[in-house]
């Protein structure tokens, strides 16, 4: 499989990463934003999809952050109602 060469392609695959993470975490999410803790809680599963962006993105599209910045619209962001000391 070739590797992902756009930023704009980088960017769908960082949100489609972080949308499966919120799916099948959604537990574990709002628990880590209520006390702060979210990269804690969820370390493991972070570690899994940034694994996975990084084998199927070029090097030198990887370093504007998409990983991350997808994990804060799309984790982050939709949760603004849970109660937290983050807000």
């Amino acid at each position: 499989m070739a590797l992902i060469e756009t930023e704009e392609a980088s960017k769908r695959l960082a949100r489609a990463i972080a949308s499966d993470i919120s799916i099948f975490y959604d537990e574990k999410v709002t628990e880590g934003i209520r006390n702060d803790t979210l990269f804690d809680v969820l370390a493991e599963e972070i570690a899994e999809g940034e694994n996975l962006y990084k084998s199927r993105v070029a090097p030198g599209i990887q370093n504007g952050n998409h990983f991350y910045k997808a994990l804060v619209d799309v984790l982050i962001v939709p949760k603004g109602t849970v109660p937290s000391r983050m807000w």
